[in-house]
């Protein structure tokens, strides 16, 4: 959970590098909370709980995408692919599946990298 919020915190932050475990655990959590909204929302008949949700957690989700795209050595405008049918959202699945590319890149250095000393965490 504390993934989720640390990317909650960081909100509009385009900057920077993701582990794949933040990237992951926070599409996790919000997939929950989503889920459990929306069965409360059929509950009291408002469906839309979910919805609101999702537009509430936008801007955070497209943070955390660019962070993980820029993890492995890729431009966050890459998330434009996503809008190719078929192709683009597998291409994007691969990219987030894909280990973080060693060493510090142009986006600021490794995550897993603790003062030059991979974490194994």
């Amino acid at each position: 959970m504390s993934y989720f919020i640390e990317a909650l915190k960081k909100y509009a932050v385009f900057s920077g590098r993701a582990r794949r475990k933040e990237y992951w655990m926070f599409a996790l959590f919000a997939g929950i909370i989503a889920v459990v909204l929306l069965v409360i929302g059929v509950v009291i008949k408002f469906p839309y709980l979910a919805v609101i949700f999702y537009l509430a957690i936008l801007l955070p989700g497209v943070g955390v995408s660019v962070r993980r795209l820029h993890d492995t050595g890729r431009s966050g405008w890459w998330l434009f692919f996503g809008i190719i049918p078929i192709a683009g959202p597998i291409t994007l699945l691969v990219f987030t599946c894909t280990d973080s590319a060693p060493g510090a890149n142009a986006y600021g250095p490794n995550p897993k990298e603790v003062g030059g000393i991979p974490a194994h965490a």
